[in-house]
């Protein structure tokens, strides 16, 4: 049986101070590398309320770390030479986001080297005493918006149910839906997001700090998941109920966003209230721990710890040269792209246009958006070219999209895949139908048929992930990042011949597409 031994607090050994220099040190060399990143992560915290919060998350982790202090002091620290290997591989992980500009990849290897540093410096077994302090700080990447799409359509499809069940017919297209009292549509502030991530955020650090079983953690963990889904949904009906029954002169403006945050902000009080009942002390307080006798190992010099952060830093260098001499491969010259008068046999450029319609594609380096006939037929090509792909200007992006959710003049109703045939080849596209928005005062009834795909480099493919892959792996090559996407539309027509019309246009001008692109992507 071991005997208790109570660490003081403020003792603190020569070994703790020389690691604490050293594992500083590593930190702010890691983050002074990687500061782009960095800066990147804190604009997205200032100007999105969904990831505010990550500001209070670095301190939550001091202070959580700080709250172990005895525990810690407890030990010797000493560096791990093994850890070489994990800051090799995250720092490759980080140069290939950086490639195709993915903040999501740049911003969770960064605050992974920054994790990795601790059992680099202090050594695995000094990390695995403050496991849950170092996960937390992965709160601090504003990650989870990729979540929004289907969280929107689970928010459409419980308030739609909810209304029939309550007795109100509802017509819903897409992400709208008409009532007898008005039209309603799910935006984006109506998917939830916010809420689940404040939610998941607060919830883990309750579990940590109010339970010492995993078994109650993880299961609170999983109530802190669910509870704010489930209270959008319900959120969400109440709302169109409450404007409906109030004849929309309650609820049908700014003011059911400030509903929505206090019935979440009761909701969630209410599962902290409950969750409290099952709470367990917790044996750490007040700095001061009681522990089994640690048999103290040797002082090590302060050169161990002076040639293994060397070694860590070197380690974390190597993506920035690498990057630096693909860039120096990278065709730098303004994509000449423009709309050849015409493609096939029959298929000639007209002045008269579908549509007034265009993809949200922002900030592309050459587009053109034309329109050709052949007979009765008509078909818009819209191509947006990239170039020189960064974090402002990249070809696959959340705001990059067919149609925006927010007052665009058209409304994506419908979505899926189709295969089509581009030259002798047949590829997989996305396929959506969109519809007229209407303006006030004015009706507006128009329908078009839309094929989307990317080109990579000579790729085709229309999976965003695969887009990513794909430049990663042709800037790597030095090919350089060229990539374009290409969308197709035509009307719908009352028998959903609009499928039909892009069918027969891209058998017979899908090469010539390509041909196009491959053109432009060519040394000038």
């Amino acid at each position: 049986m071991s005997t208790a031994h109570v660490i003081p607090a403020q003792h603190v050994s020569p070994t703790w101070r020389q690691a604490s220099v050293a594992l500083a040190a590593l930190l702010f060399w890691i983050l002074f590398l990687y500061r782009d990143t960095a800066v990147a992560m804190v604009e997205i915290w200032s100007r999105s309320d969904t990831f505010t919060h990550a500001f209070l998350v670095a301190p939550i982790t001091l202070w959580l770390v700080w709250r172990r202090r005895s525990v810690l002091l407890a030990h010797t620290p000493q560096p791990n030479r093994w850890a070489i290997l994990a800051l090799v591989v995250v720092a490759l992980g980080w140069l290939l986001g950086d490639l195709v500009a993915v903040n999501a990849v740049t911003q969770l290897a960064l605050v992974s080297l920054l994790v990795l540093a601790v059992p680099a410096v202090l050594g695995l077994g000094m990390a695995r005493l403050i496991t849950f302090p170092l996960l937390f700080l992965y709160f601090a990447v504003p990650i989870g918006d990729f979540l929004m799409p289907q969280l929107m359509e689970w928010t459409a499809d419980f308030t739609v149910l909810a209304l029939r069940l309550s007795g109100i017919p509802v017509y819903r297209e897409g992400l709208q839906f008409v009532i007898p009292s008005g039209n309603w549509s799910v935006v984006e502030a109506c998917s939830g997001v916010r809420y689940l991530i404040a939610s998941l955020t607060v919830g883990t650090l309750f579990a940590y700090l109010n339970y010492q079983s995993t078994q109650r953690r993880v299961l609170f963990i999983g109530v802190a998941i669910l509870v704010p889904v489930l209270a959008n949904w319900l959120r969400a009906y109440l709302i169109v109920m409450l404007g409906h029954l109030s004849d929309n002169k309650l609820a049908a403006g700014v003011d059911h966003l400030v509903y929505g945050w206090v019935f979440f902000g009761v909701v969630i009080m209410l599962m902290f209230f409950v969750g409290a009942r099952w709470s367990e002390p917790d044996p750490v307080t007040d700095g001061v721990a009681t522990r089994p006798t640690v048999s103290p190992r040797a002082p090590l010099a302060a050169s161990v710890f002076a040639v293994a952060t060397t070694a860590f830093a070197i380690a974390v260098v190597w993506p920035h040269a690498a990057l630096w001499a693909i860039d120096q491969t990278a065709n730098r010259a303004d994509p000449q792209l423009s709309a050849p008068g015409a493609l096939a046999p029959g298929w000639t450029v007209s002045p008269t246009p579908v549509a007034a319609f265009q993809p949200e594609f922002q900030n592309p380096s050459a587009q053109i958006n034309s329109t050709y006939t052949q007979g009765n037929q008509s078909v818009g090509v819209y191509v947006a070219y990239y170039r020189l792909q960064d974090y402002q200007r990249k070809l696959v992006s959340s705001e990059n999209v067919l149609v925006s959710l927010k007052d665009a003049p058209w409304a994506q109703v419908a979505r899926g895949t189709r295969a089509v045939s581009v030259g002798d080849q047949t590829v997989p596209w996305r396929t959506a139908e969109l519809r007229g928005s209407p303006v006030p005062g004015q009706s507006n009834d128009e329908r078009l048929t839309a094929w989307q795909i990317y080109w990579i480099n000579g790729t085709l493919t229309a999976s965003d992930a695969l887009a990513k892959v794909y430049g990663a792996f042709y800037r790597l090559l030095g090919r350089g990042d060229d990539s374009a996407v290409i969308v197709v539309y035509a009307p719908k027509g009352p028998a959903g011949e609009g499928d039909a019309t892009l069918a027969a246009f891209m058998q017979a001008n899908g090469r010539a597409l390509q041909t196009l692109l491959e053109q432009t992507r060519a040394p000038k």
